[in-house]
């Protein structure tokens, strides 16, 4: 009997691959047959970082298309990346699907594409294919999404390249985070340019997504029932965590360190500060120093990852003699296996960008967050963190933009503190994994996704 076979296609970041290699995991589990398709430059990366070492096994393979950029431009300039893939990708997929069409035995049932790659979903449209979109954020990202038309029309931005014309606070719905007009999913890039580009993105994924046969989002409805009430579409299956299968997460562009999980055995339970900024965060000098002295001043253990590209210098950013004087105390590793380190009973707490991923595994462990976001999605999530869940406490910044080491440590001390704030963290806890035990919202929603790819 054959396969069902599935084309699954992330969008190339890797807050975007991991969600959906562990859906594919999931669907491979239920067996279908997956080809995940990423870039070429990614696939690269996500080889080397497995060494290997992989669990992916023979239901999910692995094969890569040509982004449109050259070697040397710059991915992490998403305007740059988006159009480059619009212009070479559909072709290439469909290129890919014919081939498996003519070649293999499981010709290819449907297309599952990140929300945020609706090209292919488009493709899948074109060659009358299933498709399934996915959305790897908060429904409430997604919901605001949806909701541009209705943000141009009461002029509150523009609608060419989504510029606000007001500066104020948006409330979709009761019970949803509040946005300030500046801190819009769009906003936040360098340029106009780019800018327009992501907006007129956004836009145009909207409709291929709601045109989608399915779209499924990596959220329980009991974490954001407002946003699944605006947008019904919307349909819950997480939080897809590897842990929930008791497996390794998959999907990783950097090689990860486990070797500190002794190093965590030995410290005391709920006392380890974890420190992690996902995959896009960049520091300069000042404020990397001013949070490396923070945690050296906490007198707590702490457990911190900095990735390559971290900082914006080439020197050593860590302060003069700063690894002699933390000593064991502190451990700084390149890439983590998150999942793992936020399980364990040693971490008291999460500094986090508030990435959806990190803080659905902090929210799956029942911890406290100290919110420090980056850009996009991420402002929202703080605000869910700090303003609906109240599981966590937000940074202020000084008037050069610079969030101080005293602030810091003031925080910390403040969040561990908080009986109360643990509390509704280890009931958020209950929440989180109760959507996807048997009988909840989100196992329902997948048992019957998976019932409709099998009919």
């Amino acid at each position: 009997m054959s396969n069902l076979h599935i084309i699954a296609v992330p969008f190339p970041a890797q807050g975007h691959v991991l969600p959906l290699m562990e859906l594919s995991q999931c669907l491979a589990n239920h067996g279908f047959k997956v080809t995940f398709v990423n870039t070429e430059f990614n696939h690269k990366r996500i080889v080397n970082a497995l060494a290997g070492e992989t669990h992916v096994g023979d239901r999910i393979h692995l094969v890569s298309l040509p982004d449109g950029l050259e070697p040397g431009e710059d991915r992490n300039d998403l305007g740059l990346l988006c159009e480059g893939m619009q212009r070479v990708m559909p072709e290439k997929l469909e290129e890919l699907i014919e081939k498996i069409n003519e070649e293999e035995n499981d010709k290819v049932a449907c297309v599952l594409a990140d929300e945020n790659s609706g090209w292919a979903l488009d493709v899948a449209a074109k060659m009358k294919i299933r498709r399934v979109a996915f959305w790897p954020a908060s429904a409430a990202a997604l919901a605001l999404s949806f909701n541009i038309p209705k943000l141009i029309h009461e002029g509150i931005i523009d609608d060419d390249d989504g510029t606000p014309l007001k500066s104020q606070e948006i409330e979709l719905a009761k019970n949803l985070p509040k946005m300030k007009t500046a801190d819009l999913l769009w906003t936040c890039f360098h340029t106009l340019d780019t800018q327009k580009i992501i907006f007129q993105l956004l836009v145009r994924n909207s409709k291929y997504a709601k045109a989608a046969d399915w779209l499924v989002c990596n959220s329980a409805y009991d974490l954001e029932p407002a946003a699944f009430t605006l947008a019904p579409e919307i349909l819950p299956i997480g939080p897809l965590l590897a842990s929930s299968r008791l497996e390794n997460s998959e999907g990783n562009f950097w090689p990860q360190d486990s070797t500190c999980l002794e190093w965590l055995d030995q410290q005391k339970p709920s006392s380890v500060i974890y420190v992690a900024f996902g995959s896009f965060t960049v520091f300069d000098q000042t404020q990397f120093q001013e949070l490396a002295l923070a945690l050296e001043l906490s007198g707590r253990p702490f457990l911190w990852v900095v990735r390559p590209d971290t900082t914006d210098g080439t020197s050593d950013p860590y302060p003069e003699g700063y690894q002699e004087r933390v000593g064991s105390r502190g451990l700084v590793v390149g890439w983590a296996p998150q999942q793992k380190f936020l399980s364990h009973p040693s971490i008291a707490c999460f500094v986090s960008h508030c990435g959806w991923n990190s803080t659905l595994e902090g929210l799956s462990n029942g911890l406290p967050f100290l919110c420090w976001p980056y850009f996009a999605d991420q402002l929202l999530n703080e605000s869910y963190i700090c303003d609906i869940w109240k599981v966590g406490l937000r940074f202020d910044k000084n008037e050069s933009g610079i969030i101080t080491e005293g602030e810091i440590k003031t925080k910390v001390e403040q969040l561990l503190g908080d009986e109360n704030c643990k509390a509704r963290a280890l009931k958020l806890k209950e929440v989180a994994t109760n959507n996807i035990k048997e009988g909840g919202q989100s196992y329902k929603n997948f048992k019957n996704f998976i019932e409709w790819m099998k009919s």
